[in-house]
């Protein structure tokens, strides 16, 4: 029926002079993501839309199934080409089309046509009426309402003539790459891995810091993360893991600090840590999966503790979302069922029973003076034996 696709994108129509960039950059992430399938595929712009002309062993869900993970398309729509030399040849095209994909049963049917070519000798309203006498008459199953039709065909006269009806969802935003890059901190919750994906579709690079606490905390937990990084990279591309062993750090605040602090004073060193590398890769940025008063350290007064640590700006796209909000993201993204596997991190492994809700800022500075002695040794090791590792989408 058809070998080639029509991308539809949304707000990357309203950038103005600096359109193009945005187009260069979804046509490029179009191509890295059609790389990881079968078949040969080429990605052409013109006049404001982007296609992909599929040639070779291609598979149709392989390919839209990768389509709809490219951030910066709203649309998918399955495209049969068409000579327009005359209206004759459209309009054959156009008949065959209908034909085929809707004539089984009885359905109702609009026109649209789009004149890109202004040489082809009719306007779009004349297109328009003339294709709709002629499909009613070619195609008696089918009736005309121009106000809620069952299919909307429509009809592009380039220097060809492009046909569709039918639009996949794609999953929207902006391509990858096009707003920065920033450092998400991931857990194996079920948090964290949706933070990455929403900031991702905003244009965002993705680098990532996970805290791994051995022997408290598995290598099972350990690969529960690094294959949420994998499911994530779908969406955003390859990211940059860094899996830092914390276990020293964590025993040492436990034994120094009053434990109704741990959680803060502990995610206070996280964001230090997570900062470190989010300077070394020249991010703008850290991430999390924090939302207000889900948990005993992310009211107000906790968040306000730990952004205190640090410079760069933290992005908590989730703040003002509820847990079945979150969730129902994670299950449609893919990343639900590992997140709720049975493997513990290191922030639940040191959970006190009464953690503070309303820490004061002055009061854990004041705590942390406990561990002058030996916390920036502790923190230069962690930093020194992590783990880096590039995770790609399989």
């Amino acid at each position: 029926m058809y070998d080639t696709f029509l991308l539809k994108y949304g707000e990357i129509g309203i950038k103005g002079n600096n359109r193009h960039l945005f187009e260069d950059a979804l046509a490029k992430k179009v191509r890295e993501a059609l790389r990881r399938i079968s078949g040969e595929f080429e990605v052409t712009k013109e006049r404001g839309r982007v296609y992909v002309h599929c040639s070779g062993e291609w598979d149709e869900e392989e390919t839209i199934d990768a389509l709809q993970h490219v951030f910066g398309i709203v649309g998918i729509c399955p495209v049969r080409v068409v000579s327009c030399e005359s209206y004759e040849t459209l309009r054959d095209g156009v008949l065959a089309y209908m034909k085929e994909e809707h004539s089984k049963k009885e359905e109702t049917f609009k026109v649209k046509t789009r004149r890109a070519n202004k040489q082809f000798p009719m306007t779009s309203m004349q297109i328009d009426a003339e294709l709709g006498h002629d499909i009613l008459e070619a195609c008696p199953n089918l009736t005309v309402d121009v106000h809620r039709p069952d299919v909307l065909l429509d009809v592009e006269v380039r220097d060809e003539a492009y046909i569709y009806s039918r639009i996949i969802p794609g999953p929207g935003g902006m391509p990858v790459g096009t707003n920065g890059s920033a450092m998400l901190c991931l857990s194996g919750g079920i948090d964290s891995p949706v933070a990455g994906w929403m900031v991702a579709k905003r244009g965002v690079t993705i680098d990532a810091t996970y805290f791994h606490a051995p022997p408290y905390t598995s290598e099972r937990a350990k690969q529960k993360v690094v294959d949420l990084a994998k499911l994530v990279a779908k969406y955003s591309g390859p990211i940059r893991l860094h899996i830092v062993n914390f276990t020293d750090i964590q025993l040492y605040i436990y034994d120094q600090c009053p434990h109704e602090e741990l959680t803060i004073i502990m995610r206070r060193y996280m964001m230090k840590i997570a900062e470190h590398f989010a300077r070394e890769r020249g991010d703008l940025g850290l991430v999390t999966g924090e939302s207000i008063g889900q948990v005993s350290s992310q009211t107000m007064q906790s968040l306000l503790c730990t952004n205190a640590v640090c410079t760069l700006p933290v992005y908590r796209p989730l703040i003002g979302f509820d847990k079945n909000d979150i969730v129902e993201i994670s299950k449609e993204i893919g990343t639900y069922e590992t997140s709720i596997l049975p493997y513990e991190d290191c922030c639940t492994i040191f959970v006190a029973k009464h953690p503070v809700t309303k820490p004061n800022l002055n009061m854990i500075e004041r705590s942390e003076t406990h561990l002058s002695e030996k916390i920036d040794d502790l923190l230069q090791t962690a930093i020194e034996t992590t783990e880096v590792m590039t995770v790609t989408a399989d």
